[in-house]
């Protein structure tokens, strides 16, 4: 079964003139990554928030920095420090190529906050981070709407018991306390402008195109964004996701395998249909 919706994947890449890339935290499993799939997940990642009965979306919360800062900054330093840290999986490079072989190139849209794209080599003008960035920070206040990179910033913690053990991130305007440039649940004060630009980019991109592809990677209906995006444009759309491949039509590809197994077979197929041409 999966063999020849490969071949179609192949042949709808092969055919197209562009390519749009949607990817949610399933892409980055393959990199050693968590996609905190519920709080078990995330219990899991984070026992000592797990044995407190604190979840996921209370600690993906602006209101877990003002309650407890060095708490909510133990969760985001230790994963600014893991981002830094992981080696995008080969299939990030399988995307970069596929994407450069279509004529009017590609755009990656993703929900991914972690920046592995453009570890990976990743043109940062082609990419659209929908809930933002890690490796950016805000004001908590919001005070200029201003944002900024986060490569000068190194965080210490106490994995153990998630808590920041050195200095608070503080704007460098009001000096009130910094927290990372995501957009968390019930966030009113979210500055959005970086990825509003961005999407302006993928919209310029996008009318330029005539026969889209669209490749979904490890994106879930738990937060559904990438899944609508991807479905929006009404073309046939290749769907990789272990758990939850369901797709809407026999025109989509349905692959239940996860994002660096199901790449390397799509290129194979794909190099193989090169060959004939």
């Amino acid at each position: 079964m999966n063999s020849e919706a490969i071949k179609k994947a192949a042949q709808l890449i092969h055919e197209a003139d562009s390519l749009f890339i949607g990817t949610g935290a399933g892409m980055g499993v393959d990199s050693g990554l968590a996609d905190f799939r519920g709080n078990h997940g995330f219990w899991k990642a984070y026992p000592k928030l797990g044995n407190a009965g604190i979840e996921f979306t209370e600690m993906a919360n602006p209101m877990a920095f003002v309650k407890n800062p060095r708490q909510a900054w133990g969760f985001y330093g230790h994963r600014l420090n893991q981002y830094r840290q992981t080696k995008p999986h080969a299939g990030f490079d399988i995307l970069k190529k596929l994407g450069e072989s279509r004529p009017l190139g590609y755009f990656v849209f993703t929900s991914n906050v972690d920046g592995q794209f453009q570890k990976a080599g990743f043109d940062p003008a082609i990419i659209a981070e929908c809930h933002g960035s890690i490796h950016h920070l805000q004001c908590q206040d919001s005070c200029t709407g201003a944002i900024w990179e986060a490569d000068d910033l190194q965080v210490e913690v106490d994995t153990e018991n998630c808590l920041l053990t050195s200095e608070l991130p503080v704007c460098p305007e009001c000096r009130s306390l910094a927290r990372p440039n995501i957009l968390m649940f019930n966030d009113w004060g979210w500055i959005g402008e970086r990825t509003e630009w961005q999407i302006a980019k993928l919209n310029q991109w996008y009318h330029r195109t005539k026969k889209m592809a669209v490749i979904e990677l490890g994106a879930g209906i738990h937060v559904p964004t990438v899944r609508r995006v991807c479905e929006s444009f009404n073309v046939p759309m290749i769907r990789i996701n272990p758990g939850e491949p369901q797709v809407r039509s026999n025109n989509d590809v349905s692959l239940p395998l996860g994002a660096l197994e199901a790449l390397e077979k799509i290129y194979s197929e794909f190099q193989t249909l090169n060959n004939r041409s």
